[in-house]
């Protein structure tokens, strides 16, 4: 088992985008996209504070992390994470299936 888990929400093709990022950054959540493997990519939306609090730890960006998106659960390690360059904050990752 993996020692991070988090929740996530999948985002429909409506909410991708520029401005559909926008606004969910604007309601502290964080665009993401899940890729790799046999399955298709999907698009999902993280909680900014959970996301936060898993990038303190450094095991973070090495270990394979569960994330929960509805009743399914990927093994995925993380690939690229962007930050704004002012504020550090996260504003997108992208996760490759293990």
């Amino acid at each position: 088992m993996a020692n991070f888990v988090l929740n996530a929400e999948a985002r429909e093709v409506a909410n991708q985008g520029k401005g559909a990022s926008r606004r969910l950054r604007h309601a502290t959540k964080v665009p993401a996209i899940i890729y790799g493997g046999a399955a298709e990519p999907v698009a999902i939306t993280l909680e900014l504070r959970q996301l936060v609090k898993a990038l303190e730890n450094n095991a973070f960006f090495e270990e394979v992390i569960e994330i929960q998106v509805g009743d399914k659960v990927e093994s995925v390690k993380i690939k690229a994470l962007q930050r704004h360059p002012a504020k550090n904050t996260p504003m997108h990752a992208d996760f490759q299936r293990a």
